[in-house]
This record gives structure tokens, C-alpha cells and sequence, in this order.
């Protein structure tokens, strides 16, 4: 699976109520949510951020409480994937039930600036910052986690399993 869209930098300890703040959390609408993705760090961001676009995070990302909607607000924002130099376990989780790829990488998340180009191979396991010519190493997603997100999440990934998808 390739990947390509201009990142969006944040910093370390990005937390849950800094993705999809605690007020908007009286709706699961992903449309809603994503009106409100980052608001409370970057103001704009839900009205800036383009299909495709990726997220780049420091150390800790989706600490906090283990809501799903902060990552369910980030791939409806169109985010397409995240690297983090370390994300919280439970958004980790989060992230690929909901079908969100999601990449550990202290280099490309210390070499990406805001607003680079990049592209991730996972097959190959690499992040390529086309705007510095940078190449990043990662761990490949393993192949079960993938099916997950090539599915849609892990709902959609049973469905299929069990031949009741829509």
C-alpha cells in the first residue's frame, strides 16, 4: 500500500482532547467530528487540511482518554495516515480498528517539516520525505493489521470475513 500527502507537524503529548475536543463528544458523526479535528492546537486545521494529507507527531501521540473518536475525527478529516516518534497503546488501537495506518518513526517524525511531501511504502517499509529527498525506515504494518486497514476497520474487516458486507 503507497501513501502520498503534505504533512502536518504537531509536537509531543498530542492528546486525545487536543485531536477532537471533550465538548464535541456528543456526537459519534464522523462528518461532525471532523469539522473539529485539532481545533484546540491548530485553529484552522479542519478547513485546511486536504484528502490525503498526513499527520506528524512527536513523542506520546492520542495520549489521554481512550475515545475512538479521535482517530475516527482524523481519517474523516481525510487524513490519510499518522507517524508519531511514539503513540499512546490504546490509540494505536484505536487507529487500525477504525482503519487509520499509523507509523513509529523518530526519524521521519524528527526530518518531516509541515508542509513536505511524503510518501509511505508499506510494503517496503519506508517513508520517503520527497521534498528533503529523505528516506525513513520503518516496520512494515503486519500483513493482519493491514487487511484492516485496506478494509476499512476492523467492523468492516469482519463483515467481509463473514460475508455481510454492505
Amino acid at each position: 500500500m503507497k501513501i502520498k500527502g503534505r504533512a502536518w507537524k504537531f509536537g509531543d503529548n498530542i492528546n486525545t482532547d487536543a485531536i477532537i475536543p471533550g465538548r464535541y463528544l456528543n456526537t459519534v458523526d464522523p462528518d461532525a467530528l471532523a469539522r473539529h479535528c485539532m481545533e484546540d492546537v491548530d485553529h484552522g486545521f479542519a478547513a485546511k487540511v486536504k484528502p490525503g494529507d498526513l499527520i506528524v507527531g512527536g513523542k506520546n501521540f492520542g495520549c489521554g482518554s481512550s475515545r475512538e473518536h479521535a482517530p475516527i475525527a482524523i481519517k474523516a478529516a481525510g487524513v490519510s495516515a499518522v507517524i508519531a516518534v511514539s503513540f499512546a497503546r490504546i490509540f494505536y488501537r484505536n487507529s487500525f480498528n477504525i482503519g487509520l495506518p499509523i507509523f513509529e518513526s523518530p526519524e521521519a517524525s524528527g526530518g518531516i517539516a509541515a508542509g513536505d511531501e511524503v510518501e509511505i511504502d508499506t510494503e517496503k517499509g519506508l517513508i520517503r520525505n520527497l521534498t528533503r529527498r529523505e528516506d525513513y525506515h520503518i516496520t512494515p504494518i503486519p500483513p493482519f493489521m493491514e487487511e484492516l486497514v485496506k478494509a476499512g476497520g476492523l467492523v468492516e474487516y469482519v463483515k467481509k470475513k463473514l460475508g455481510t458486507a454492505d
